[in-house]
Formats: C-alpha cells, structure tokens, sequence
C-alpha cells in the first residue's frame, strides 16, 4: 500500500472492522490516505487512529458522529469530508463490484445530495469553503418519484474483516460483523480479508462470500473484542416522573418517549429502529407486542439489551449498543438491509430528530459550523415509502425550539413524516390540515405546547392522555 492509496474499509461502529490491519497502516505511516467506510472509527480505536495520526486527507462516509477528533480535524479545515447516504454507500460498493456503473435511488432527493454545494472542505479559518459536493442528475420513473443517479464505487484496496476463511479464500462472518464487509470486499483492485480463524474448508450452505473476490487473508495476530457502548438489561432503570414532571431530566424524557413509541408497534410488524432514543424501544416492547425490529447494521429480530457477563461484541444495535437476538432473528450484509426499506419490505421507521417542519420536514444530521454527524440511514429511510415516526425531545439545549415552522439546519428528508412523538404530546400529520395534536402528557397543558412550538399545529377535538 503506497501513499494517496483509496481505501474501503469494512465495519460498523467497532464490529467487524480490520483492526489489525489499521494498526499495520499506522506501523507502516502510510500517508494522505482517502478513505471510503460507513463510519470513521472513535477518537482511540479503529480509523480514528489514522485520523489521530494524520494520516487521512479524505473521508467518505456515512456517519462519523462517533469521533471529535475527526470533526474537530473537518471543522478546522484540515481534511475533506463527502458525506454519502448510508444506504446509498452500500448500493455504490455493491454494483461497483458487480460491473454496474451506476444506479438510481431515492435517498437524497431534495437536500444537498441533490443539489450539491455541501462544504466538502472549509479554509483553515474553519469558515470559508475550499472544496464542494457536485450535483446529481436527477430523473422521475413511472412510479412518479424523483431519482438520483449515482455512481458505483471503486477503490485500490478493500480491507475487510471476517470470523472464518478457509484455503479456498471463502469467508463466513459472525453476527452482526457481518454489516459492509461483503459490500466492501468486491469493489477493490485488491481485497484483503483479515479473519479471527482459518479452516480447512467452509462448509458450501455457510460460506458468506466466495473465495473469488478475495486476493489476500491473514489471521489476527490479536482479537480485541472492543465495544463502543456497553447496556444491560440488569441495569435499574430511572422511575418515570410524576404527574407533575418532577425529576423530569432527560433520561425520564426520553424513557417517556420510548414508552409511548412502542404502542405505534403492533403484531407482525417489521420496523425499523434507528439511533438515540428508537433503539431504546426494543428494551421497552418486549413481552408487549410481537414485531420484528430490524437494524440497518444488518439484523432482523433485535431482543433488549443482554444481562450483565453475557454481552457479545459482534452483537450490536445501529446504536452501537450490545443487545441480544429475539427468537427467529437473521443477519444480513447492509445492502440486503437498505433493500429491504426501498423495497418496502418494512412496514415502518422510527428515527430521532434535531428539527422537524410543521410541513413534515425532517433535519437530523448536521448544525453547520458546530456539530458534524452525519445522515447515517436516515435519508433511506425516509424515503422508503414506510410510515416515518420521528421521536425526539419537545426543546433543546437551552429551550431552543424544535419543531419549526421550517427547519433551519439541512434537510434529511421533505415532508416524508406521519407521527412526531415529543415528551410533551403526539401529532400525527394530515394531508389537508398539517399536524394535529391528538394525545398530550399528563403534566403539559396545550398553551404550554404553543409556547415551546413555533410551528403550526392544531388539537384534536378528542384529544387524549398520552401517557395514560
């Protein structure tokens, strides 16, 4: 691997990243390396340690919430930053190592994935902008929606991880390691697996991914079984506040919010949970409701959080929360995961917000000049064609309002929301009449609600308790 090398990097979060080959890259000080993963590793672990060294001058990636040292690093001006829906990622690296040029798909339409112009890169004064995202052309079918063409992925190198190779270069993945790894494996001049144990041969029905895509494997020289975010089950929760608030800090509010989110689910569903306070929801529905709760990691059938001694470190939420797996639960690569939104195989989507319009906007991945997120699934997800349920907190840090008459930061996603769930009431959004008030917290009143909500919203004539 030389200098200026374009890398693809497997993983999601710390599960099923090649840990040992960052650490070669690091020994070896290969340098002004791009890099195209879902994520950007921590501050201490993974990628983070090639942005700690300064060895990266280009990120291509999805999500990179997980790590200050790289926002600090982008908001700085000192490395560029091309955000890609995460769905979208995972479609470029598939058809890139499939010989497809490029594809349509819906993530994006609307924002600035369309149009283009997201500050790629600012000046050193970490405010002018030195380098920007290009356009997409976009194109409607006759199913009347609006596509973006992008294009399929190449790079020179894909280093991925895996549980098993065997001498025929066949890989078998572990869990939920498996996410990008076989999206990213196909897609470079040269493939490098690393893989916690060689065999003599895979059985065919559990081979993952064929040996053919495969150039190099070499077993890890260690296993280190890190893990972002520890839960357990056995952990006391918080008590819920009174009926007049008291004690109401944001883990109440939020527990609040989950609890009211789980009677969206019902019997049979297949919903999707994404990060903050959705993936708290699987630890709230058990034993309530029969869904399937999928994860755009790469699993269908999340179970809550395990008890203490018997978390797995290939096991994980989109959250990067340990969990467990609910009885007829399946893995899957994250390609897989993102067809089954657009395919409308989900019958709904539950996600956090930073801002939401009183016109069914949503904004959620980036507060330029301070905070660096990223969109992640979000805008997939969005756009899916299944009902969107957004929860999130009423107010933000410093009472600063969030539902809006329109949003201030960029859009995620326009006028795709059917349900906002707050701490302080549940509005579902009608074609003609916009939100609607129709359930409210035991210790909010409605002009409590206008106060905090500059956006237009009306009361339902029957509305309820929502924490009844």
């Amino acid at each position: 691997m030389k200098d200026g090398a374009l890398v693809g990097m497997g993983g999601f979060g710390l599960v099923g990243i090649p840990e040992n080959g960052v650490l070669a890259m690091i020994e070896k000080q290969v340098k002004n390396i791009r890099i195209v993963s879902n994520i950007a590793g921590t501050s201490d672990w993974g990628i983070g340690l090639l942005l700690k060294d300064r060895q990266v001058i280009e990120m291509n990636a999805s999500y990179v919430g997980e790590n200050p040292t790289f926002e600090k690093q982008y908001l700085n001006g000192e490395i560029s930053l091309n955000m890609i829906p995460q769905g979208t990622l995972a479609e470029r690296c598939r058809i890139g190592s499939s010989g497809i040029p490029a594809a349509y798909v819906k993530a994006g339409v609307g924002t600035y994935v369309e149009t283009g112009g997201f500050p790629m890169r600012l000046g050193s004064d970490g405010k002018s902008i030195t380098q920007v995202t290009r356009p997409r052309e976009k194109k409607a079918f006759e199913d009347g929606q609006e596509y973006l063409l992008e294009e399929g992925l190449h790079v020179d190198f894909s280093m991925i991880r895996a549980h098993q190779a065997d001498k025929y270069g066949n890989l078998r993945f572990r869990k939920t390691a498996r996410n990008f790894n076989p999206d990213m494996a196909g897609y470079g001049d040269v493939v490098i697996a690393e893989v916690d144990e060689i065999v003599d041969e895979i059985p065919p029905e559990l081979v993952h991914f064929p040996g053919c895509f495969v150039h190099r494997i070499y077993k890890s020289p260690k296993i280190y079984h890190k893990i972002e975010r520890l839960k357990y089950s056995d952990v006391k929760p918080a008590p819920k506040p009174d009926a007049k608030g008291k004690g109401g800090s944001k883990d109440l509010k939020r527990q609040r919010i989950a609890d009211r989110a789980v009677k969206e689910l019902t019997d049979g569903m297949y919903c999707n949970l994404g990060i903050g306070i959705p993936v708290t929801v699987a630890n709230t529905v058990m034993g309530k409701v029969d869904a399937d709760l999928q994860g755009e990691n790469g699993i269908v059938g999340m179970g809550p959080y395990p008890k203490k001694g018997q978390e797995d470190a290939d096991l994980i939420n989109a959250g990067k929360e340990t969990i467990t797996e609910a009885i007829g639960h399946s893995h899957n690569r994250s390609s897989d995961a993102f067809g089954m939104m657009r395919g409308k195989h989900l019958h709904m989507t539950m996600l956090g917000s930073l801002q939401v319009s009183e016109t069914g906007d949503i904004a959620n991945w980036i507060i330029p000049g301070q905070k660096v997120k990223g969109m992640g699934g979000a805008m997939d997800l969005v756009t899916c064609g299944s009902r969107v349920v957004v929860v999130m907190e009423h107010v933000g840090p410093g009472g600063t309002a969030k539902f809006l008459p329109k949003c201030t930061i960029p859009l995620t996603g326009k006028g795709c929301i059917s349900t906002l769930i707050t701490d302080m009431g549940v509005f579902e959004y009608k074609d003609k009449e916009g939100f609607v008030l129709t359930e409210i917290a035991s210790d909010a009143t409605v002009e409590q609600i206008k106060k905090f909500t500059p956006a237009k919203f009306s009361v339902s004539p029957d509305l309820k308790k929502m924490d009844a």
